[in-house]
Order: C-alpha cells, then structure tokens, then sequence
C-alpha cells in the first residue's frame, strides 16, 4: 500500500538516487573531511534520527484503542493495515509538499509515501513485527521545484513474522495465528511487483533517505543553514548513501562554498563516474568558480551519457512561449508530456500554449489534468485558480 517516493537535490540540473559505496566497518570513525559546520548557522529545527520513528502520545493510544482490540481476529499486519489504511478512521491524505517523521505524519494525517512507510513501520515496531525495507527497481518519476530536480524512486516495506514461545510462528490468540509469513505494503499492484527487481535496504538508509528529503525540502524554501545539518545528519546516519553527499553539494553550491562543492562531487564521480546528475551538478559548479575549461570537458562527457536530461523539452518549451512561439512551445511541451505524463507543470505550460492558440478546450483539459495530478495543497490551489479562470471567460 505504499511506495516510497524521496527527493534527492541537484544544483541546476538532474538528480539521480546514486548506488550506495561500500558500507563503513563497525568502528570505524566517520570520515568528516567534507563537513563544514563553522561555516553555518544552528539549525532553527530539532534534528534527530531518534524522532524519526518515535511513537507520539496520540500513537500509543490510537495503537491501544484502534489497533490492538482488531489484533484477536485479524493478527498483528492485517490489524495494523486496517486501522491505518482500510477501516480506520484517520483518513490519512498523499502530500508531497513537506516530509514528515511518524508523529507528524500522524497529526497531520498526511504525507509523502516515506512519511506514511515511517508512520507504517513504527506501529509495526510498536506490535513486535519485524521490519525490512526494500528499493524497488523501477523507472524513476522527475519533478521540479524551482532550480531543484527531484527524482522520485520507489521504497517498500515487509513485515515479518516472529517465532513464539510456544515453538510456532505468529502472534497468538488462544490457540491460532492469524499471520501471514511476511507481507509487503507498496502502492504497486501485486502483479507489477512480482516482476519488479528489489534490494534490501539498511533502516538507517531510510532514516538518511528521510534527512535528504528534508535537506532537499529546506534548500528549496531558501534555508541554506537547516539544508545543511539535514544533509549532514544523513551523511552521519548512513554515510555510503551518496544521495546525501550530492544533496551536500547543491547546499555548498548555494552557500557559495565552491571549492567545497566541487569536492564533494568529486567524492562521488569516484565512485561512480558515469552519473550524470553528479556531472551535471559539477558542470554548473565549474562555471560558477569560472574554471570554463573543466566545465566543458565534464559538459562534453555529460552529453555522451544522457543526451537527453529530464525536462529538457519543458525548457524548450517554456522557451519558446516566452519567445513568443505558441506552435512551438506546444509542440515541445507535447514531447515532454510523452516522458512526464503525469506531470502537473507539464500540463499547465501546455495549456497556457494551447491558451495562446487560442484552444481554450485543450487549455482546460490540460489544466484540470493539472489540478487532478496536484501532490500539494498550494499546487492544487494554484492550477484550480487558474482553471476557474478560464471557466469564467467562456
């Protein structure tokens, strides 16, 4: 019932869930060679991996007056599901504008899916069900926020079985037990999933997964300072996830500290030299710190990779409505909508080109398309308002 959608942050181009390096052997210090913690203000929020999945006082007593009572008839998972997802009553809504741990995720009855995978798994550990998580191998969704690029990737979680003291397996009520030898709760149809390809992930690499997305959160709402403990925190809690060392280096690049932005990316083009999100991010470092001459050698190697980056026609055609050329930025627009065609801001450039044509109809199809794929309130807000424009011209 749900898959994990996280944001990783990119300078000016794309960003990719990079492949994790070799995990650091137990005892082994972290290496903090590209932190720069003087450099930046206190964050203005509490940063800490505990909270992640920590149950809230309104948790325990949903999990004791919700959840448990339904345990006798349906077993530990499928009570757990129906109280928070089937029969219950929290009415739980998707929003991606803003990651949440399980507690807030739980007051606000709403999350992205790595909100509501959290908020999943802290009742299950509350219920003594064992938890994995795994990513999922499917084809990345893109989406924008303002010079950010998010790629959206896909995490699910298993709950498993425990044996009992009674020498079987299962949470037992009497004489029976009611669970199932593990099940997955993912939004992809069961038949989809069975064909998918997945690995394993360490709990801590959901726990920097959720630091990342907040990094990348705090970046796109201007907090340089708080993007940069996140980033940090993330690195701390699982430091062979190279997501957040590239997260770190969009905040350096914000920040101005070149020199460490460029290292950091470095850091990661080592292991993995044919990224072409991290390449794209260091090609716009390179010009920044006016080294053109790097800045063409890694654009040139970058076009070699991916010739053809995420939204690369919206920006054409956007160009091309801003230059005037309606026909054109349709038709650019069509291209990207062949790529993205779920993509709200796809939708509505579209109709704004179709508006310019003066095809009011595919205008408002385009923008209801909009408003239907929305993932935030504001986003929702905004194209309704648009929408309601044109319906009031006709």
């Amino acid at each position: 019932m749900s898959i994990v959608r996280y944001a990783i942050a990119i300078i000016a181009g794309v960003a990719l869930a990079a492949c994790a390096s070799a995990p650091r052997e137990p005892g082994t210090p972290l290496d903090t060679q590209y932190f720069a913690d003087a450099r930046f203000a206190p964050p203005a929020v509490r940063i800490d991996a505990a909270d992640v999945f920590a149950l809230s006082p309104p948790m325990r007593a949903y999990l004791e007056g919700e959840i448990e009572p339904r345990v006798g008839k349906r077993g530990r998972q499928l009570a757990l599901l129906d109280a928070l997802y089937t029969q219950g009553a929290l009415k739980l809504d998707y929003d991606t504008a803003v990651t949440r741990n399980a507690a807030e995720a739980f007051a606000a009855r709403s999350g992205n899916c790595l909100s509501l995978v959290i908020m999943t798994a802290a009742f299950a550990k509350a219920l003594d069900l064992p938890v994995t998580y795994q990513k999922v191998l499917v084809d990345d969704v893109w989406a924008r926020s303002g010079d950010l690029y998010l790629a959206i990737g896909h995490v699910n979680l298993t709950m498993g079985r425990r044996r009992t003291d009674e020498g079987g397996f299962g949470y037992r009520v009497g004489k029976k037990a009611f669970e199932s030898e593990a099940m997955t709760v993912d939004f992809l149809p069961a038949v989809d999933l069975l064909r998918m390809r997945s690995y394993p992930l360490d709990e801590g690499v959901i726990v920097a997964m959720y630091m990342n997305n907040r990094a990348v959160e705090a970046l796109a709402a201007g907090r340089v300072d708080d993007a940069y403990w996140w980033a940090r925190e993330a690195i701390v809690q699982a430091d062979d996830f190279l997501v957040a060392y590239n997260t770190l280096g969009a905040v350096y690049r914000r920040h101005g500290d070149l020199d460490r932005a460029e290292a950091v990316l470095r850091f990661v083009l080592a292991r993995e030299p044919r990224n072409p999100q991290v390449l794209a991010n260091l090609v716009t470092v390179l010009e920044a710190a006016g080294k053109l001459t790097e800045a063409r050698a890694v654009a040139v190697a970058l076009a070699q990779i991916e010739p053809d980056p995420p939204f690369a026609h919206l920006r054409r055609g956007i160009a091309a409505l801003q230059a005037g050329d309606a026909r054109g930025a349709r038709d650019w627009l069509l291209l990207e909508l062949t790529r993205a065609p779920d993509d709200p801001e796809v939708h509505s450039w579209l109709a704004m080109a179709y508006l310019r044509l003066g095809d009011g109809a595919s205008a408002r199809a385009h923008l209801a398309l909009a408003v239907t794929n929305s993932t935030t309130q504001p986003e929702h807000d905004l194209y309704a308002a648009k929408l309601a424009m044109i319906d009031r011209a006709r």
